[in-house]
């Protein structure tokens, strides 16, 4: 099977990696063209720009940082739309609102390709393990289709119905998330700040109703300050942007969301927006947005 990947960030990477891996022909694009690098020495073609690796490719995978860049990279010149047709699909696996998802949705169906949107639930190192769990949503043959791909790349693929279900439910998803590890946040810098272990705040919960992979994996380096990004802060708040508009849209009130996303902002402002998305924790730990890591 033939795919073309745009987007070769942190997670489109692996992704795409672990496609070549299975055996799967793939022509990437990257902005940055020389991302595409390390996946030609594993076999990749490079496609010069969207609308070219459309071209090229029967189904193509787009995995981009925003709604913004999402919408670029169909429309703009050299774009998906100069080349998508009757028999191309499109699967846009970024995390996006529903809004961008229907519009992009209604451009490729009028030039006669099929749309999904397929958001992943997940961070680098279960890309490059292949265990994402992939939120599809749009044309059902598609999704068939592509689905030896999604199998590749993740540990389970839901179907959601209609264009938007997935972009929605990739929101609530990491709206729940951010809100979590703002509060896990907050749970160590009381810890400390009232004479207690960390560590051993972190073993008690592992050991509770509470214990979840986050908490294991995320807590030990958030206690050493080091905060190497498999999920950039600066897209989680974006995520919290999004749920919030979201719950505007639907007269839904977000008190605890709303206050995390605040949280968020104040650790970008700090410049933290590269780092993983567990330091929001110096944003807890020093309020006054100075940083000493």
């Amino acid at each position: 099977m033939d795919i073309g990947f745009l987007g070769l960030g942190i997670m489109g990477k692996a992704m795409a990696m672990n496609l070549l891996r299975h055996g799967f022909r793939v022509t990437v694009w990257n902005r940055t063209l020389s991302r595409c690098d390390e996946l030609v020495e594993h076999g990749a073609s490079v496609g010069e720009t969207p609308a070219a690796v459309i071209k090229r490719c029967k189904y193509t995978i787009a995995m981009l940082s925003d709604p913004s860049a999402s919408h670029s990279v169909v429309f703009d010149k050299h774009g998906v739309l100069e080349e998508i047709c009757q028999g191309k699909g499109y699967i846009d696996m970024s995390t996006v609102d529903g809004n961008t998802s229907s519009n992009i949705s209604e451009a490729i169906t009028k030039k006669g390709g099929l749309f999904l949107e397929a958001p992943v639930s997940g961070s680098k190192k279960p890309a490059e393990d292949g265990q994402l769990i992939i939120l599809a949503a749009g044309e059902k043959a598609l999704y068939d289709e592509i689905f030896p791909a999604f199998e590749v790349m993740g540990k389970r693929s839901f179907f959601l119905g209609q264009v938007g279900n997935g972009a929605k439910m990739k929101l609530v998803v990491n709206m729940i998330m951010g809100s979590m590890m703002s509060a896990f946040s907050e749970g160590l810098v009381l810890a400390d700040r009232s004479g207690l272990d960390q560590q051993t705040l972190l073993d008690v919960l592992d050991l509770g109703g509470m214990a979840n992979p986050m908490f294991k994996f995320k807590g030990p380096a958030m206690i050493q300050r080091s905060f190497p990004p498999a999920f950039p802060l600066k897209h989680q708040q974006k995520d919290m942007r999004l749920a919030v508009a979201l719950g505007d849209e639907h007269a839904v009130s977000m008190p605890v969301a709303a206050a995390a996303n605040e949280v968020f902002k104040r650790a970008r402002s700090m410049g933290l927006g590269d780092n993983d998305f567990s330091a929001v924790y110096e944003a807890v730990k020093n309020p006054d947005g100075a940083t000493q890591m």
